[in-house]
């Protein structure tokens, strides 16, 4: 059998990653002032702003809350014998994801070719596609990529017998002489109502079968993604996810018993950030008789105040041991209009905050005057974002309001896969319940 890579560690190219910090900043930066643009990176990390220095609407990152998150996501897997590669659609900050290829991650998670290509700009020697990769060029420049790269392993998913053809057709176009490294595929399994994935066993065989049959793919595993099934975590839910693992574990051994797998460690792949606890449950024992069991949680690193705060096996309701994650991502908006009593506007909105998985949380205000310590704030509702406006709500029958047009509000977010993607330059904060945190970093994303 050939080497696959399956043993060494995952790689990252840290001078590509250290040329980030000399990119020049500029008015297409919307975290910063006019004051930092055209400073580079390292000069703005250098400075150390203060996040009054900055202007709203903003995004930033917890350091604290980061390397929390990291540390303890990699302990829990190592404990369990359990693999790690995190969906890297997340966040799309390679910085990021060094942290995490240095905490043990044994693959970078992507969704697509052009997720795919970021990877391979900074170097991510092992990367799965949680998704069929079917389209002729970007078959094309995967295969060039493999033949130009012996260290490079790359891992696609195929639900149907016509994805199978399809990556076949393609690559046996372009591929000559057979001397390149096949595709390694993965069976995807799915689930009644769920997203793609084979929706019987032995669908998902006849895609095994005709991926073994093509001298261009290597049938290296099985994968599934659960999260679509449930979308709570109350028992009703969990016993849905339980369920589809199992018959992905089926998968895997019937797979196994025909002997189709091309490869010493096959890979069994499940796990969003919401039911890792399941994958264990269920998935962890086929370590014992040689696979490989990948977790692809990907929320874990930035968590939030919100849905993963809620579903997630180390949220605020622990499903299993170990320490909760923190949310490491935070709103900072301004109130820029009282138009009327108990109804505050502020400064941000669809463009700048995440909205699908559950509106913005009032947290604290900001100091008003130096020396003043942030206040705690309850009884406040954001009812609704337009494109750039915050609508907040409050009773205005107690006396005093809370809000004051210029006050600074500080808000928890509910997903970070769509809270990312709306800012190319994220600051990260030292202490993101100081009274002025401190910028300590900038994190570049390619989204």
């Amino acid at each position: 059998m050939e080497h696959d890579g399956t043993t060494d560690a995952c790689r990252i190219d840290r001078t590509a990653l250290a040329a980030l910090a000399d990119e020049r900043t500029g008015w297409q930066h919307k975290a910063l002032p006019p004051g930092l643009r055209g400073l580079t990176v390292a000069e703005v990390r250098e400075r150390r702003p203060h996040l009054s220095e900055l202007p709203t609407p903003l995004l930033t990152l917890s350091r604290a809350a980061l390397d929390h998150n990291v540390r303890v996501m990699a302990d829990w897997c190592a404990s369990r014998g359990l693999s790690l590669a995190p969906h890297g659609k997340t966040t799309m900050a390679p910085a990021l994801w060094a942290d995490q290829v240095a905490a043990g991650a044994w693959a970078i998670t992507v969704a697509n070719h052009s997720q795919l290509a970021v990877a391979r700009a900074f170097g991510v020697s092992r990367v799965m596609v949680a998704n069929s990769l079917i389209s002729p060029l970007a078959l094309r420049a995967l295969a060039d990529d493999l033949a130009a790269d012996p260290g490079l392993r790359v891992l696609v998913w195929a639900d149907d017998v016509a994805t199978a053809r399809l990556m076949h057709e393609a690559l046996d176009a372009h591929v000559t002489g057979g001397a390149r490294r096949p595709v390694d595929v993965l069976v995807e399994r799915g689930g009644a109502g769920g997203r793609t994935g084979a929706r019987s066993l032995a669908a998902a065989l006849e895609v095994a079968e005709a991926v073994a049959a093509s001298p261009h793919l290597r049938l290296a595993g099985v994968a599934g993604y659960e999260g679509a099934l449930a979308h709570d975590s109350d028992r009703a839910g969990r016993d849905v996810v339980r369920s589809y693992l199992r018959d992905l574990a089926e998968v895997h051994a019937q797979i196994e018993a025909r002997d189709l797998y091309e490869t010493a460690e096959p890979v069994v792949s499940a796990g969003g950030s919401a039911f890792f606890d399941l994958v264990d449950e269920v998935l962890s024992p086929l370590t014992t008789s040689g696979a490989r069991v990948v977790l692809r949680s990907g929320a874990y690193q930035v968590h939030d105040d919100g849905f993963y705060r809620h579903v997630s096996p180390l949220g605020d309701e622990p499903r299993t041991d170990g320490p909760v994650l923190r949310a490491a991502m935070h709103g900072w908006v301004r109130v820029s209009s009282r138009p009327e009593p108990g109804l505050a506007l502020f400064d941000a909105g669809k463009r700048d905050l995440p909205f699908d998985e559950g509106l913005p949380r009032v947290q604290l205000r900001r100091p008003r005057a130096a020396g003043e310590e942030p206040v705690v704030l309850h009884g406040l509702t954001v009812t609704a974002l337009n494109d750039q406006h915050g609508f907040c709500r409050f009773d205005a029958d107690g006396g005093a309001e809370p809000l004051r047009i210029g006050d600074e509000l500080r808000l928890g977010l509910s997903h970070p896969c769509t809270a990312m993607d709306k800012w190319s330059l994220v600051p990260v904060v030292e202490d993101a319940d100081a009274a002025d945190p401190v910028v300590v970093d900038l994190v570049r994303t390619f989204f």
